[in-house]
């Protein structure tokens, strides 16, 4: 699907009256690729590496344009199951008039302020950039309070499920800290091809804002990374220790009955009878079950007693 913008005093727009001209295709189909190759002269591969989430971030310089694969945050769902995954964008610059963005998901690319003070295609390219920068903040604030709702219910629950739960988060986060890395070296190499991209001191002090800030997030992610990493470690220390304690009363409570058990066994319904011979059965009875539930509750208490002082 072909989408129009066009920068109309300063301010990015849809439609095609302004300048520069902007392509962006959503999941380009067999004759939009086949334009971009034949008529645009972009690279098969490069084209391909442009909707494979596996792709690795990198710049490629052609005769007339430069071709820059950047990484974004995939858009989350609940059927995700608290999985963030990452996406890539192929961004094609042909200085001064045209950029063609390539990309298989509709993300929000020119909102806001982002959509103002353009004036070339070098600054398309900037926008761009600090857009998907931008979106992995917004994610990395949502897997945060994803990570506080799962320690919570870990508090509350000794199944492995919210366990999973947080080791799925865990490896979205390092899915993010690979992409972040990888467009950090395409920031760099920006900076190093500058003359090449057309940029002006403007467009380099921007760059260097965008450096500073993708840094940023990264040191974030991989904060959020340690944390949750050790996080889990404790919490499985911990239902590991809950478990161990839960078996622990369990075996003085059979341990408990068993001992009671031992002595209505051998006295049992006839010895018992001819024990209480001459006296009033409907007193030692309840007095025999008594004694019983004392013994056994004794015994848990010294067992558990024994736990408590070792």
């Amino acid at each position: 699907m072909l989408q129009s913008y066009s920068v109309i005093n300063g301010r990015i727009a849809k439609g095609t009256e302004g300048f520069p001209q902007i392509e962006v295709y959503i999941l380009p189909d067999e004759t939009e690729r086949s334009h971009l190759i034949n008529d645009y002269g972009v690279d098969e591969h490069t084209l391909l590496s442009s909707t494979d989430p596996d792709e690795t971030p990198r710049i490629e310089f052609e005769d007339n344009h430069a071709a820059v694969i950047l990484k974004y945050p995939k858009n989350y769902s609940a059927e995700d199951n608290f999985l963030f995954k990452v996406k890539s964008m192929g961004i094609f610059i042909f200085p001064p008039e045209r950029i063609v963005i390539v990309l298989d998901d509709s993300v929000p690319l020119f909102t806001g302020r982002l959509a103002s003070n353009v004036k070339a295609a070098q600054d398309v390219l900037l926008k761009t950039l600090l857009q998907t920068i931008r979106h992995f903040e917004t994610h990395l604030r949502v897997i945060n309070m994803c990570s506080d709702e799962i320690e919570h219910e870990i508090n509350k629950s000794c199944g492995n499920k919210n366990l999973l739960n947080m080791f799925t988060l865990e490896k979205g986060l390092v899915y993010y800290v690979n992409a972040l890395n990888g467009n950090r070296r395409v920031i760099e190499r920006m900076k190093v091809n500058a003359q090449k991209f057309g940029f002006t001191e403007e467009n380099i002090e921007l760059l260097d804002d965008l450096a500073i800030e993708n840094r940023q997030f990264l040191d974030q992610a991989e904060v959020y990374s340690q944390v949750l990493s050790g996080l889990m470690d404790a919490r499985a220390s911990i239902i590991n220790n809950n478990l161990n304690v839960m078996m622990k009363n369990m075996n003085a409570i059979v341990i408990a009955i068993s001992i009671p058990t031992f002595f209505t066994g051998v006295f049992g319904m006839s010895e018992f009878t001819a024990f209480l011979t001459g006296s009033k059965w409907y007193v030692g009875y309840p007095l025999f079950i008594f004694a019983m539930l004392l013994l056994a509750l004794f015994v848990y208490w010294l067992i558990t007693r024994s736990d408590r002082n070792g």
